[in-house]
């Protein structure tokens, strides 16, 4: 490992470690002074950003950011930042291409480059889009310098630093939002319009996963000649081999936390957790790195935490269950499970399958690809039902489904136009504090572990998540000249 990767490591290490020791200072007075001084951040509008400066940070799962405010009206990429040259420089090629504005370059100059990003003035939205341990020490220094600040998930995962990231957000009046982007999948959006129309009834239960066999990403040795071939360091893979319970609950749980109107009008309680044992990872450990060298060596001999398939179940004051399940270590094809079921019917995912009975009591006993078809049409949300006026603006609705450009689109246009976002640090911290709850539940036979109300009862009064169409001719100028 070369001195900057060794210095970039302990100074990750570093200021985790004082973001972490800080935070369990504060986090009793968090907890009794919610929405202090500077007040709720619940349905905060900041002023308007006519024209939005990102500044991007993690140039690989970042890429996506860069591609989407390139295209996207009245935003544009300002500032890029990662340690790694071949990705600075792949970015740049790609704005070079797109004629798009040419940004200021960081992470050529050491471990906390990143620093210097945040302080920009040319920068108003800070896209965190690291590993997971810098997602908490940039978004405090962003908001901080008085960015707003979009983390890419898990934003968090502890409890305190959930505490650290609401108290920083209330009191500097930035934004600082997850960037979950099956919230904004077309089938998640459709149950989001069934339950909100109250055709599923009165919603009961929900069930959520991440199930996503990536084994051979944690494993794979990283390249930094090419900016890829696995993760820096085997950082997910590091993470993966301390900790269990489910460190990835948000794909799944968002959703269905905006089916239920979670912290506007319901909010989490407690939650009980189990872990199975852990084989897969271990077992592709040992069968596949034979060789000699000391990442083989590490490799095989890795012991793993994590558990082959963790399940939690989370009660909300109002009597709903929901159950998340983690599992990315075994060989099973992909899915979010994406259930949501009410009194009168269900959608149910992978293969999406909604079942709704015509009359009360009459039942809904099977389910019929015609009739979920149907229903799919006719209910389709106003942001999916506006996807070929997108097509049209921006060229494509973009990665994993589109899921990830209307994300961001909507990110945009509720800047420029200084409106609420439809997400916000509330909802980041009550998902991403269930890593550790989930994990100390499981460490102890599924005690059940309360869930903080990190609005301090401003739950009670909100209303339910936005999720409006886009309005193009409110956007600002496009800056891209390319298409």
């Amino acid at each position: 490992m070369d001195q900057n990767r060794r210095d970039f490591l302990k100074s990750a290490f570093w200021t985790s470690a004082a973001i972490a020791a800080a935070s369990s200072k504060s986090a009793k007075a968090a907890q009794t002074c919610c929405g202090g001084a500077a007040g709720s951040m619940m349905a905060y509008a900041a002023p308007p950003i006519k024209t939005l400066r990102v500044g991007v940070i993690g140039l690989g799962r970042g890429g996506a950011g860069v591609n989407n405010f390139t295209y996207i009206p009245g935003s544009y990429v300002s500032a890029i930042c990662d340690i790694n040259a071949a990705r600075r420089n792949r970015t740049l090629s790609f704005l070079k291409k797109q004629h798009a504005p040419v940004p200021k370059v960081y992470g050529d100059k050491g471990a906390e480059d990143w620093k210097r990003l945040c302080e920009d003035p040319n920068v108003d939205l800070v896209y965190n889009a690291t590993p997971w341990e810098l997602h908490v020490p940039i978004a405090l220094y962003a908001m901080k310098c008085g960015k707003h600040v979009a983390i890419e998930v898990p934003s968090a995962f502890t409890v305190d630093e959930c505490w650290e990231l609401v108290k920083t957000s209330e009191k500097t009046k930035c934004h600082c939002m997850q960037l979950e982007n099956c919230c904004y999948g077309e089938s998640e959006l459709l149950a989001y319009n069934l339950c909100h129309l109250g055709l599923l009834g009165e919603i009961t239960h929900g069930e959520g996963a991440y199930i996503h066999d990536l084994r051979t990403y944690n494993y794979g040795k990283w390249n930094d000649k090419t900016g890829g071939g696995g993760y820096w360091n085997y950082w997910r893979l590091r993470h993966n081999a301390v900790h269990g319970g489910n460190q990835y609950p948000t794909h799944g749980l968002g959703p269905i936390c905006m089916d239920m109107d979670i912290n506007r009008g319901d909010r989490f309680d407690f939650v009980v957790s189990v872990d199975s044992k852990q084989a897969g990872f271990e077992e592709l450990g040992r069968a596949r790195f034979k060789g000699d060298s000391e990442d083989d060596k590490w490799r095989r001999s890795l012991k793993v935490k994590m558990a082959d398939m963790n399940t939690s179940i989370i009660r909300t004051v109002n009597g709903r269950t929901i159950m998340v399940q983690h599992n990315v270590g075994t060989a099973r094809p992909y899915s979010r499970l994406n259930l949501i079921q009410g009194t009168r019917g269900v959608l149910a995912d992978y293969p999406l399958r909604i079942a709704i009975e015509g009359s009360l009591g009459s039942g809904a006993h099977v389910y019929n690809d015609k009739k979920t078809a149907e229903i799919r049409q006719k209910y389709k949300h106003p942001i999916w039902a506006q996807a070929d006026e997108v097509k049209k603006v921006l060229g494509s609705v973009g990665g994993h489904g589109g899921m990830d450009t209307f994300m961001v689109l909507r990110l945009s246009y509720c800047l420029q136009l200084g409106l609420p976002l439809d997400m916000n640090v509330y909802d980041l911290a009550s998902w991403c504090c269930l890593c550790e709850l989930t994990e100390k539940s499981a460490d102890n036979r599924g005690r059940s572990m309360d869930i903080p109300d990190f609005t301090c009862g401003a739950w009670k009064n909100q209303k339910p998540f936005g999720f409006e169409a886009v309005d193009f001719s409110k956007l600002g100028q496009n800056f891209n000249t390319v298409g």
